[in-house]
């Protein structure tokens, strides 16, 4: 699994776990959602994602996700 896919599957399962919990538990747990939305927003205008920083420093490898 390279970089780029790992991050989308991340905050796929981020965005969906705290929507599930928003309505199991918090309303609260939407600011999860939001704040893994803006980092995407952000990370596609500068290129910047700490998690994928961190996943390159660990090792996997880069690629391209939507080749």
């Amino acid at each position: 699994m390279t970089v780029e896919r790992f991050v989308l599957a991340f905050a796929g399962i981020v965005i969906l776990g705290s929507l599930a919990l928003s309505q199991l538990h918090s309303v609260n747990w939407l600011w999860l959602t939001a704040f893994v939305g803006a980092n995407l927003l952000q990370s596609a205008f500068t290129g910047f994602c700490p998690l994928a920083k961190i996943l390159g420093a660990a090792g996997l490898k880069p690629g391209h996700a939507f080749s």
